[in-house]
């Protein structure tokens, strides 16, 4: 099948054409003609299957068939609206929107937050067919009387999924309300929960369903092992991958801010070109990190979680996971970034004995066994074993086996917020006045310093790319339900998901267990580490999808809510509290 055979205006192919694409995806080959006909669109496909193009292709070609109306300044109306995440998400997506309408009499622009607001709102002045925003911004020049939402003829949520998981919910029914009700809606996701489908529920009418993969899985054409590393042997892993395989760009993922700028200053240090990519970066810098990272002058570039949407590289060819992440959905977004366009593509993920718990939840969740690759002179040391993970002031508990009590979980707190402070302290001399971060965790000229340890937290979409600050202008926040003062999510809820477990891990029919008796067993040597449980927990093997799987539907959001009806952790959840097992909720915002 050719794109001629879509029934797309030739203007509109010769644009395909001329960025090097002659055969649709499955994705593009399913959803085309299904826009085309005007039908609403529930669609599942994985990042880097084509899904940008399989919904702006005929998004296009509908709006060349009619004309549209004119906004008070007398211009091109809004006709369809794009709602993505994360700045770099937009500003790719308005990107593509650009080049296939290179030959169309379609102007698009994009908007987000932190940046200036008056070049944006010129542009929708002189009138824009195609929006492509960020929910914040979107409602702030919204209230400002500067959008006029009532004239759009399309909707596209894309990467629902990562919105809700960002804590967009809100926002985004509050522009489902602005918009007209007899609109058509696209609803894109890489994986499905009961938000997504009640979402999809209230904005889709009769919609078409498309699933091109199974649902929250990985693509096929990725490359995935494991590599059990010792705790403080990562960087010097990390670095000897890069060196031996020769690699000229991987991307690598990092728990937190201060951890992708300590990744990045470490590469440099030892001869491999590395930038930070975080959302403590101005614009500018974070502009320059990726030209300099797409076009080879980089050959690392360390990215957070929510930071790193958004990257569209076709040919990007190495993906690591210098820490795994706790939410295994975020382990399918990261490992998405490699084998894009039908290209081949190699994940590989380093673990230490802290976090095989989460490794494990991941094959679970993706129904798969990744193969594990033991590096000689790297492994863990004699007689290691798992520790709490310190995130910001708070810890969580990752290995495999059962969480430690709660003494053990508060001073390991404890130590994580002296040992914070400590490291703030001796940046600000390093620093001296005026200084900025060292290595590859440089900020832009118009970045503002991380306010002590806040700064240090993981990535959350609160400190991202602006719009946490349009959201506080928009309403006042409350004082937090513990009576602390602090930043709040929109939604009310401290915002990014934690993994989590009483014991058995959630979900599923065997959520309802006993806790793990794990100290008791002698360890088995298919585990990833060799040290821990690996195969089989209880008797009951952890990778087979019967009984004791988790269900694969459960998400990051599905946690919040449980979450939200229990007490605090008593020894055994995953998310140790800071404070003495405060609720699981208050770890929100150390996530990312």
């Amino acid at each position: 099948m050719n794109f001629e055979e879509l029934n797309l205006a030739p203007a509109i192919v010769q644009a395909v054409r001329e960025q090097g694409y002659d055969t649709p995806t499955p994705i593009q080959a399913q959803a085309i003609p299904v826009v085309l006909q005007g039908s609403d669109l529930l669609a599942g496909a994985q990042t880097g299957t084509g899904k940008t193009a399989a919904f702006t292709l005929p998004m296009l070609q509908r709006l060349t068939e009619s004309e549209g109306s004119r906004n008070k300044w007398g211009n091109k109306a809004i006709r369809a609206l794009i709602l993505a995440p994360t700045r770099e998400l937009a500003a790719q997506v308005e990107e593509n929107v650009r080049l296939y309408a290179a030959h169309l009499d379609i102007k698009s622009t994009v908007i987000f937050g932190g940046v200036g607001m008056n070049p944006q709102i010129d542009r929708i002045k002189k009138g824009v067919d195609v929006l492509v925003a960020t929910p914040g911004r979107l409602l702030d020049l919204q209230q400002q009387g500067f959008l006029d939402l009532s004239t759009v003829e399309i909707l596209v949520l894309d990467e629902a999924d990562r919105m809700l998981d960002m804590g967009f919910i809100h926002d985004v029914k509050k522009v489902l309300a602005l918009v007209p009700k007899d609109k058509q809606s696209l609803l894109f996701s890489a994986t499905f929960s009961d938000e997504i489908r009640e979402l999809a529920n209230g904005l889709l009418k009769n919609p078409q369903s498309i699933q091109v993969t199974p649902r929250n899985t990985t693509v096929q054409r990725i490359k995935q092992v494991i590599h059990p590393v010792g705790r403080g042997k990562k960087k010097q892993v990390l670095l000897h991958i890069v060196q031996e395989n020769n690699w000229s760009q991987v991307l690598v993922f990092t728990r937190t801010k201060f951890g992708a700028n300590n990744v990045a200053e470490y590469l440099s240090k030892n001869g491999v070109s590395a930038m930070a990519l975080h959302g403590n970066k101005s614009q500018s810098a974070r502009t320059q990190a990726l030209e300099g990272f797409k076009s080879g002058d980089l050959r690392a570039l360390v990215a957070t979680d929510i930071a790193a949407r958004g990257i569209d590289i076709d040919e990007l060819p190495n993906v690591v996971n210098y820490e795994i992440p706790n939410v295994s959905e975020d382990y399918v977004h990261r490992i998405g970034r490699t084998g894009r366009a039908g290209r081949e593509g190699n994940a590989v993920s380093l673990v230490c004995m802290d976090e095989e718990g989460f490794m494990m939840d991941i094959e679970r969740f993706t129904k798969q066994d990744i193969p594990v690759q033991v590096l000689e002179g790297f492994g863990p040391e004699e007689g290691e074993k798992a520790e709490p993970i310190a995130m910001g002031r708070q810890t969580i508990w990752g290995g495999a086996g059962k969480a430690p009590g709660r003494d053990v979980m508060q001073a390991a707190a404890k130590a994580a917020r002296q040992e914070m402070m400590e490291r703030v302290r001796t940046n600000k001399v390093a620093r001296g006045p005026g200084g900025g971060n060292a290595g590859g965790g440089q900020r832009g000229g118009n970045a503002k310093r991380s306010p002590g340890p806040r700064g240090e937290r993981a990535e959350g979409g609160a400190d991202f790319g602006g719009e946490g600050m349009d959201q506080a202008r928009r309403e006042q926040r409350p004082p937090r339900r513990d009576g602390r003062q602090g930043p709040r999510h929109p939604s009310g809820e401290a915002r990014g998901p934690q993994r989590q477990s009483q014991g058995p891990r959630q979900g599923g029919a065997g959520a309802g267990r006993g806790p793990r008796q794990d100290s008791e067993r002698q360890p088995r040597a298919d585990a990833h580490l060799g040290t821990q449980f690996g195969g089989t927990v209880d008797g009951r093997d952890h990778r087979r999808s019967g009984a004791a799987q988790p269900d694969p539907m459960r998400t990051s959001v599905d946690s919040m809510a449980e979450r939200g009806r229990r007490g605090g952790f008593g020894g055994g959840n995953r998310n140790g509290g800071g404070g003495g097992g405060g609720r699981g909720g208050r770890n929100h915002s150390f996530s990312r």
